[in-house]
């Protein structure tokens, strides 16, 4: 598949997060409970188009796998168990948190990538990005350094991806919390939208992403 993939996106650096190349952006988790995460992600639907991402399950969070990931992987933070699926096929912007974030593929996709050295003067290049196939079954660890985003579906079908960051990421800002970074766009989470995504400039973010909105071809 991989192989494909790269003859139709000759313009991108697609790699495996199971490569060398991955390792500047983050780990592959090969103890983390996949399947438990698996198991709860059968009750969630991929729309019809777009993207859907929910923060936090509260019925997931009541679950021993919270406490699990939380003791593993987060040093005893409390955490969030999210999700995002989609139909996504676009870069659009980029975000990063001041933590890593821990991404579970239910289903394949492949994951548009940057690094936060590359940001120069409040903007980042779309030369800089990198593509990395996630196989369905994978878990890794994206470092806080790593710019990212919604996945880019593989197939027709869409994607599936668990998502899992410290609690309150990704939730809205409180009016006073506003204003000091131009960057900040809701609770953690720091975006360089790409100047084409009406949905992220109609609400305020810095217009930071350099080039053409990169789009991902699978077929």
């Amino acid at each position: 598949m991989i192989e494909k993939m790269k003859t139709l996106n000759k313009s991108l650096r697609l790699s495996s997060v199971k490569d060398d190349h991955f390792r500047k952006f983050g780990n592959v988790l090969p103890d983390f409970p996949v399947g438990a995460m698996a198991q709860l992600m059968k009750g969630t639907d991929i729309p019809e188009v777009g993207n859907v991402y929910i923060p936090s399950v509260n019925e997931w969070e009541k679950t021993n796998l919270k406490q699990l990931v939380e003791s593993r992987y987060f040093g005893g933070m409390s955490v969030q168990l999210g999700y995002c699926n989609g139909k996504n096929s676009h870069l659009n912007g980029l975000e990063f948190h001041k933590s890593s974030e821990i991404n579970i593929a239910i289903t394949d996709f492949v994951l548009l990538l940057g690094h936060v050295n590359d940001i120069k003067e409040g903007r980042y290049s779309v030369g800089n990005v990198q593509a990395f196939f996630v196989p369905k079954g994978t878990a890794i660890e994206l470092f806080q350094t790593t710019l990212h985003l919604a996945p880019c579906k593989v197939s027709d079908d869409g994607f599936k991806c668990a998502v899992i960051l410290p609690k309150g990421t990704n939730t809205p800002l409180k009016d006073e919390d506003k204003g000091y970074d131009e960057w900040l766009f809701m609770k953690n989470k720091w975006l360089l939208s790409h100047p084409d995504n009406e949905r992220f400039m109609s609400r305020g973010a810095h217009a930071g992403i350099v080039g053409a909105n990169v789009a991902f071809v699978y077929k």
